[in-house]
């Protein structure tokens, strides 16, 4: 019979409270603000789409997001501390946010009580839709079979290999986040140059720029492109899915072209899965953020 556990996530994750319960793992939810004093958790208090409509409709207007508390992963880990199941804990990257440190936190203060309990924190070193690709690696290991520590060791192996190629509608949100400088805000505004932008590891690196949003969407298929090319190994190897903001419309759009180039470039996909991406990462992207997370399978 294998090792039963359970996996739980940050909300940083952008996957669905319906997926969550569907595959049995918990989703500790950010905090999200309009006016630096009234936080709701996101997906609970707060919809995602709500979130983004105000993004919209009130422009100029910054939000906010914050962490989980230590109580609220407390909260999570308690009841399976209190049945002798093990967890896996799986947190967005400690560059991006003090998620992880809540879960440690908690993770003493659990130990106090249930000196037996068993959690693994695991720093993701990702965010975002690529987490939540992440997540569900760890999930399709827990459903196969593997045990514990397997599991463990294999989403330590897998982590490293997740990219996230993307862009955003203006640089707006980014300059206000001190993602970039001033000028560079002020002459994309003027030129229409909009960022490309990787993320691996936990950083975020510049891949280029382009004006105007259909060069820059091409921008972020050739690096997915490149990125297959040098790991050498089938697309089956990957799980892969497109992320969006606000349009879901264009979302879409852009998922089914990305699905076309693939084929066309002799790539055995048929279809890619379609999240959209949360506050957590939105409020510093702004409402427009469009592109691709991909990491190894499980």
């Amino acid at each position: 019979m294998s090792e039963i556990f359970h996996i739980i996530t940050d909300g940083s994750c952008d996957l669905p409270m319906e997926l969550a319960k569907e595959k049995n793992f918990t989703v500790v939810p950010f905090y999200v603000s309009f006016d630096d004093s009234h936080y709701l958790k996101e997906g609970v208090e707060i919809g995602i789409r709500d979130f983004y409509q105000q993004m919209v409709e009130k422009k100029g207007v910054y939000p906010k997001s914050s962490m989980p508390s230590t109580q609220d992963y407390v909260e999570a880990f308690e009841p399976f501390a209190k049945e002798g199941v093990p967890v896996i804990c799986i947190c967005i990257t400690t560059k991006f946010s003090g998620s992880m440190q809540s879960a440690v936190n908690a993770r003493e203060i659990i130990l106090e009580n249930y000196p037996e309990a068993r959690i693994n924190i695991i720093d993701s070193t990702i965010n975002t839709v690529l987490q939540g690709q992440y997540v569900l690696e760890a999930v399709a290991l827990r459903d196969r079979g593997a045990g514990y520590e397997e599991t463990i060791a294999r989403l330590e192996e897998i982590k490293g290999t997740g990219r996230i190629f993307f862009t955003v509608g203006d640089m707006e949100y980014l300059q206000h986040g001190g993602r970039i400088g001033k000028v560079a805000a002020v002459a994309g505004s003027v030129l229409g140059i909009r960022p490309v932008i990787t993320l691996k590891q936990g950083e975020i690196f510049p891949s280029g720029i382009g004006r105007g949003r259909k060069r820059t969407t091409e921008k972020t298929i050739n690096l997915l492109l490149d990125y297959l090319a040098e790991g050498g190994k089938k697309v089956e190897n990957y799980s892969l899915a497109v992320g969006f903001g606000y349009d879901a419309e264009e979302g879409a759009a852009f998922r089914d072209h990305a699905v076309m180039v693939l084929r066309e470039k002799g790539y055995n996909v048929h279809e890619i899965p379609l999240l959209q991406i949360g506050a957590t990462i939105g409020v510093h992207t702004g409402p427009y953020p469009l592109g691709f997370g991909v990491i190894e399978r499980g």
